[in-house]
């Protein structure tokens, strides 16, 4: 466990019995790191107790709770980025933008614990952490427009958000680079994401577009409602007569299909992955060449992220609940289409090399998501042209 501090602060825990005086932050770190690598439902406030050398119980004095822990471990890694933020009104853009990157590389973590775990808060904690990251957005977007005057506000958002998506992108893989190269980059990526030039953002749709016929089988029911609320409320956050109730299935007739909780995860986690390798196979066979693949693959990953956001969500923040085998089989599965991704976009781009081209890829997709996650922008006219723009320049291509 002391290893797991290190790895997250620089902070060796103390000897027990000891009273530190960065305490607090020797239990954030902790927490941050095991919440991280194990998810906040599967560490229990003994394990942070244990990692930072003292008893439980002198750990609720510090927190009255794990959710009040993990409100504070999300909310100190955003901060950094606030701060750094703040420093604009003295400090050139440029400064600004590596004293960003800086803490998000610092805090690394910060990415999975908002978007992962942050959903299992209370309302009002969770409204926090939304107020805390839309500050922080309102910031990036003045900044752009006063850079670009003549973009709109909603054009400053989705690039904002862009670029924020970019910063937290190494959040979710543990691809590493020399820190000054890592950090020159994600400017240089972040900087791609912020300049690209958006199209021409239409209003937010006012009426939600028709729900279509849906399919009358109770199985597909309830695994929509599954796919719905565990993206909205993560999958710890819902009980499986929860999902019954929404699809209209009483009591134990969810059984009738469904053996588990767990099982319904498998099949909208298999369900997702199945949509994107028939959707990059559907790509390839139509292009003649790396590029014209990529660009296809790219304008059609930005649809599928906008139209089903609650599968992309699952794949990117519920995997880890999966049981173990179908967890491997699910993460071998994301690994392959990734590196479909990277394969051609090194075909395209030779001089990156492997690990930049991974770093990209996972950057413009998260871009993407990041977007895509904010319903009045997910709703608004252009913004598939325009993050199909901001991720092509993310990724290096040139404009089309």
């Amino acid at each position: 466990m002391a290893a797991a501090v290190r790895k997250v602060g620089g902070l060796v825990p103390p000897a027990r019995g000891t009273r530190p005086r960065n305490r607090r932050e020797l239990i954030l770190a902790a927490a941050a790191d095991l919440f991280y690598r194990r998810g906040y439902a599967d560490v229990a406030m003994s394990d942070i107790a244990e990692a930072v050398g003292m008893g439980p119980s002198a750990l609720y004095r510090h927190f009255r709770s794990k959710q009040h822990l993990l409100l504070q471990v999300v909310l100190d890694g955003i901060a950094p980025v606030r701060d750094a933020l703040a420093r604009s009104a003295v400090d050139d853009p440029d400064t600004v933008l590596r004293a960003v990157v800086s803490a998000t590389l610092d805090h690394r973590e910060v990415g999975v614990l908002w978007q992962r775990e942050g959903r299992l808060l209370p309302p009002e904690e969770r409204a926090e952490v939304r107020r805390e990251v839309r500050a922080v957005t309102a910031v990036v977007t003045a900044l752009i427009r006063k850079a670009r005057p003549q973009l709109s506000t909603g054009q400053g958002e989705v690039l904002a958000r862009s670029g924020l998506g970019v910063l937290l992108s190494p959040s979710f893989h543990r691809i590493d680079l020399p820190r000054p190269e890592y950090v020159r980059l994600l400017v240089d990526l972040c900087r791609a994401a912020v300049t690209a030039d958006p199209a021409v953002l239409g209003p937010i749709a006012e009426a939600p577009a028709p729900a279509g016929i849906g399919l009358r089988s109770r199985r597909e029911a309830l695994l929509g409602a599954a796919v719905r609320m565990f993206a909205e409320q993560g999958y710890a956050g819902v009980a499986i007569e929860d999902i019954g109730a929404a699809a209209g299935i009483a009591g134990p007739s969810v059984y009738n299909h469904f053996e588990s909780k767990a099982d319904l995860l498998c099949a909208a986690v298999t369900r997702g992955l199945e949509w994107l390798s028939m959707d990059m196979t559907r790509a390839l066979a139509g292009a003649d060449d790396a590029e014209t693949a990529l660009r296809v693959l790219l304008r059609s990953y930005v649809r599928f992220s906008l139209d089903r956001n609650d599968l992309v969500q699952l794949l990117v923040a519920e995997v880890s609940h999966l049981p173990t085998q179908a967890r491997h089989r699910a993460r071998q599965a994301r690994v392959d289409y990734l590196m479909e991704w990277t394969q051609l976009l090194c075909a395209v781009r030779p001089e990156y090399g492997a690990a930049e081209a991974r770093i990209r890829v996972h950057a413009a997709l998260s871009a993407i998501n990041d977007v895509a996650r904010v319903r009045h922008l997910r709703d608004t006219d252009g913004v598939a042209p325009t993050l199909t723009v901001v991720a092509g320049a993310v990724l290096g291509l040139t404009p089309a």
